[in-house]
């Protein structure tokens, strides 16, 4: 009898070796395409009973070439990488990772906010061009976080880690996320029912909000018109969901004092990118997520669903749930 065969699409910056094991001490073929490239994960996963999905991109062209899948699980928190609608229409069970990395986020985003509000890639700019105090003063005086509001666009696990870690430091905590009723609402987060009141009063705007084709360009010029002047923008969700060009206009005219930036529309962004380039943005590279604890997560949670699927007939932690028994494993 032949083995079930699993295939890692793109493994970007994580090593799938650990997962690998898994898989094989379980009594899994696995394979690793290494490519976002739909001809060449065609032809690797043909007779793949299972995906184990990076950034690639899983839609209906590339399902219709993989007809024994059953199970794509991604290597992270998102998912809009799979066509989660299609999916559900051909039975196929979609998992995700919804705690692998929700500390390290939380802590990258809670980082990068002060960051931006002391000042530091000035600093250190200021300091290697010979500069001194009283430059970086004259120049980049940095605002006090206890004296200013940490806003929070969605308020899901990484959110709500975030919101823990700043209340000691900032003077105020305050979210917007329709989809958390009240009984649910965090003690020490205060609640605004629209998001624009939210920019409004928010010195630091945090985002936390999924890629849908609702947030998709969710902050806009006109939502960072409403910002407090000279306040900041914290991205470690999805690119798309900043319209990079207004994000410029802002920060060029001085509306916002800056941005920091962990993910972007396109990745990575091109040499022309004005993103790359504004002296106002800090930039990493994807990274957020990324820890020696949760490097080894991202590999070994996707292969523990499937093995989970495989034994039980259920993941350990699915988003898509099949409607019909053609994602139960034979």
């Amino acid at each position: 009898m032949s083995r079930p065969v699993v295939v890692f699409t793109d493994t970007e910056d994580l090593d799938p070796r650990p997962g690998v094991r898994l898989l094989a001490d379980a009594g899994f073929e696995v394979r690793v395409a290494g490519t976002r490239d739909p001809d060449v994960l065609a032809e690797t996963a043909r007779d793949a009973d299972a995906l184990i999905v990076g950034y690639a991109r899983v839609d209906a062209a590339l399902l219709d070439r993989l007809p024994r899948v059953r199970i794509l699980a991604t290597m992270s928190a998102g998912y809009d990488m799979v066509d989660t609608e299609e999916a559900r229409r051909r039975g196929l069970w979609v998992t995700n990772l919804p705690d692998v990395a929700t500390e390290d986020v939380a802590v990258h985003a809670l980082a990068s906010a002060l960051s931006l509000l002391r000042r530091l890639p000035q600093a250190d700019a200021v300091v290697r061009s010979g500069g001194w105090n009283e430059q970086f003063a004259e120049l980049f005086l940095p605002r006090r976080a206890s004296e200013l509001t940490l806003g929070l666009v969605g308020l899901g696990r990484i959110a709500r880690a975030l919101a823990a870690l700043a209340a000691p430091v900032f003077g105020r905590v305050a979210a917007y996320d329709p989809h958390t009723d009240d009984a649910a609402w965090p003690a020490g987060v205060e609640r605004y029912a629209d998001l624009g009141a939210l920019a409004a009063a928010s010195d630091v705007l945090s985002l936390h909000v999924p890629l849908t084709p609702g947030t998709n360009r969710l902050v806009d010029g006109a939502l960072l018109e409403r910002m407090r002047p000279g306040g900041f923008l914290v991205n470690v969700a999805r690119g798309e969901l900043v319209d990079a060009g207004a994000l410029v206009a802002a920060l060029d005219s001085g509306r916002l004092a800056g941005a920091a930036l962990d993910v972007f529309p396109v990745e990575p962004p091109p040499a022309d990118d004005p993103l790359r380039h504004h002296p106002r943005i800090q930039l990493s590279p994807h990274s957020a997520f990324l820890s020696d604890t949760s490097r080894r997560g991202y590999v070994c949670r996707p292969a523990e669903n499937i093995v989970a699927w495989h034994r039980t007939g259920r993941p350990l932690t699915p988003v898509v749930e099949p409607a019909t028994t053609a994602g139960v494993p034979a």
